[in-house]
């Protein structure tokens, strides 16, 4: 039964979230249970007595919500149509050169955003119309989108990376450094994605007109908000100017300027950003609470000394087991969603990955080098089958392309995922050369 208790605590979240419950609460509620078989009522209670104190006590915490107001700030204040009509004069006249465009800028809005279905959503409502204009096919615009809104988390600032960084007792600012290259090769790997795919499907993506290059001048200078904020948050935070936090707050100040000077936000923009905030902020602090009790009732069990112990007399390469690792990630990422998944399984896989030799990392090495690797296969979770979140959301505002069409072609950015996590895995120091120049 003791043995057992770990997966039948795990087996009944799973079949609580099957239900519809609150994913909160398909967590809270086996800890719950766990912690009585292991413990006592009077230990219960006085754990929960300083649960929610202890995790939102934090400082470093609050940078989450600071960076989802910049985010929402951004989306307001209608920085992604400026980003895509500039995307669009310089690749736009190429094949596919629309998809193109929303891939590019989706990784610039993810620069100032975070979030991957804000991204996906926000570039979708400027993107969508100018593929439907040309007569792309509806699968290729509504999976380039699904698949370009990964680029929000992957590209700093990502409230993933910020929870990850959190959770494993990480400098934020280095993981944001070791984010910066994987996520370049995330961008410029689905851009080839669309070209391959162009060379044998090129009526799916028509061309529009060659725009000159004083046009392309004149679409430059209306990114100028998104270059400037992200050049002072990211420089200040890379030049030791900022804390993290610090900076978070700077860029949500700057992102909201930009919008009310350039005339896009307005009190009723600024009022759906707050509340929005304060919505997915108490989501996420919640998951917070059910996954501390969840993992204290599994610390009791002693299952994470245990997993590691196991690992550890494997007879298997290291790099063995951190593949299987991320396998195991990218099954469950289609049944959670990429926060809770974190939240649960780091506390049990980390002290695993850190107690591997691999490539000689030191112990901050390893932890930073595998956020990277798991945000990568976190990003295949959301556009994935059978759950694939970007796909509902963007499927939600391109209604009249059938989901199954979506799903067929975000395959081939699936292809180009896969390569990218293997690229990351074999060579370390595409995550880890920038991390040195953090102060």
């Amino acid at each position: 039964m003791n043995a057992a208790l770990p997966f039948l605590l795990f087996g009944a979240m799973l079949g609580l979230m099957a239900l519809r419950v609150p994913i909160w609460v398909s967590m809270f509620l086996p800890g719950v249970v766990g912690y009585l078989v292991y413990s006592s009522p009077d230990a219960l209670l006085a754990s929960l007595k300083g649960l929610a104190f202890a995790r939102f006590s934090i400082y470093d915490l609050s940078v989450v919500p600071l960076f989802i107001l910049m985010g929402h700030f951004a989306t307001q204040g209608g920085l992604s149509a400026a980003l895509f009509r500039c995307a669009a004069a310089f690749v736009g006249h190429l094949r596919g050169g629309l998809a193109q465009a929303a891939i590019l800028a989706c990784a610039a809005f993810g620069a100032v955003c975070g979030s991957s279905v804000a991204t996906a959503a926000t570039i979708a409502n400027v993107a969508l119309p100018e593929m439907k204009r040309y007569r792309y096919d509806g699968g290729l615009a509504t999976a380039t989108l699904a698949a370009g809104g990964t680029l929000g988390i992957l590209i700093p600032p990502s409230v993933v990376l910020v929870i990850y960084a959190i959770i494993a007792e990480q400098n934020i600012a280095k993981l944001f450094a070791a984010a910066m290259i994987p996520g370049l090769i995330a961008a410029a790997g689905y851009c080839i994605a669309i070209a391959v795919y162009m060379r044998f499907r090129p009526e799916a993506g028509p061309a529009e007109a060659r725009q000159s290059w004083r046009e392309r001048l004149v679409t430059l200078r209306s990114v100028w908000p998104v270059v400037t904020i992200f050049a002072l948050v990211f420089g200040g935070i890379y030049g030791g100017v900022f804390t993290a936090t610090e900076a978070a707050s700077v860029g949500a100040l700057l992102t909201l300027a930009a919008g009310l000077v350039a005339g896009e936000l307005r009190w009723p923009g600024v009022r759906r950003a707050l509340l929005a905030t304060a919505e997915t902020t108490g989501v996420i602090f919640l998951i917070f609470i059910g996954a501390d009790m969840l993992n204290a009732a599994l610390a009791l069990t002693q299952m994470p000394a245990r997993v590691a112990e196991y690992v550890a007399h494997l007879d298997l390469p290291p790099l063995a087991v951190v593949a299987g690792i991320l396998l195991f990630y990218v099954v469950l990422g289609g049944v959670m969603d990429e926060l809770s998944m974190l939240l649960l399984t780091l506390p049990v896989l980390m002290p695993t990955v850190l107690g591997l030799d691999l490539w000689g990392l030191s112990t901050e090495h390893k932890a930073i080098w595998f956020g990277i690797l798991v945000l990568c296969v976190v990003n295949i979770g959301l556009i994935a089958p059978p759950v694939g979140l970007n796909v509902y959301v963007i499927n939600g505002l391109a209604k009249d392309v059938p989901m199954n069409r979506t799903y067929r072609m975000v395959f081939i950015f699936l292809a180009s995922d896969v390569v990218r996590t293997t690229l990351l895995l074999l060579f370390p120091p595409l995550a880890l050369w920038a991390v040195q120049f953090v102060r």
